[in-house]
């Protein structure tokens, strides 16, 4: 499959260890790309309001700044698609950058083959349109924008991660069904990653957080016990 980089596609390379930062630059620039690099975490949030990169590969621990502010800083300000870097190994530590508004995460030490492909594969959910709808979708007080790939709750506009996004469309284009977490996987994140299940839950959780009146008596994406989720066709009973 041919690289989606361009020429003035840029990523910013967050890591204190200067070892990991060079790799990670040599491996995405030989893949088409253009690298930023930062060292701390003030330094990453300034070159990220100045430079505008595509996406940011951000460690979670990092001086002058940790990567959780970072990260949360900068989903208050914009959507950029974010791959968070942790050293941690437990699942529960695995899912914190989920949880802030990353759209993926990748544990250290890196496999930096496999971070290039995850780069390709979250900026292909941010840029590809192929397959989307020409119009936009209402359902209740939503309303899905295919075209300027925006989401409004009544009048106000939502602000949705590229991740988000991408697991709203889906929701939306097979109201009524139900999905396994290891089916939403595989059809809006690309590879069914088996240890990767639990982050179905996190981006469920945060675009309830976003979009449901109430997120704890949710109207439009529903648990099915023992199964999954679906998104709620107008004639179900909401629940």
């Amino acid at each position: 499959m041919e690289s989606m980089a361009l020429p003035n596609k840029k990523i910013l390379v967050v890591d204190d260890d200067r070892k990991i930062v060079e790799l990670a630059k040599l491996y995405l620039e030989k893949g088409g790309y253009r690298v930023l690099t930062a060292y701390d975490g003030k330094t990453a949030l300034d070159l990220a309001r100045h430079d505008k990169p595509a996406l940011i590969v951000l460690d979670l621990l990092l001086p002058e700044m940790d990567g959780r502010d970072v990260c949360r800083t900068l989903r208050a300000e914009s959507s950029v698609p974010i791959i968070m870097l942790t050293a941690r190994t437990e699942d529960a530590d695995k899912l914190v950058g989920l949880e802030l508004g990353a759209d993926d995460y990748i544990t250290k030490p890196c496999n930096f083959r496999e971070l290039v492909a995850r780069v390709r594969v979250v900026l292909r959910r941010s840029y590809a349109r192929e397959t989307e709808p020409t119009e936009a979708i209402a359902l209740g007080d939503l309303t899905i924008d295919f075209i300027a790939h925006e989401v409004r709750l009544g009048k106000q506009v939502v602000e949705l991660t590229p991740a988000e996004f991408e697991l709203l469309a889906f929701f939306v284009r097979s109201p009524g069904r139900t999905w396994t977490r290891a089916q939403i996987l595989d059809q809006v994140f690309g590879e069914a990653y088996e240890c990767y299940e639990r982050s179905v839950d996190v981006h469920i959780k945060n675009l309830r957080r976003k979009i449901e009146t109430d997120p704890q008596k949710p109207t439009h994406i529903q648990t099915v016990f023992g199964v999954g989720y679906k998104f709620r066709r107008d004639d179900d009973d909401a629940g």
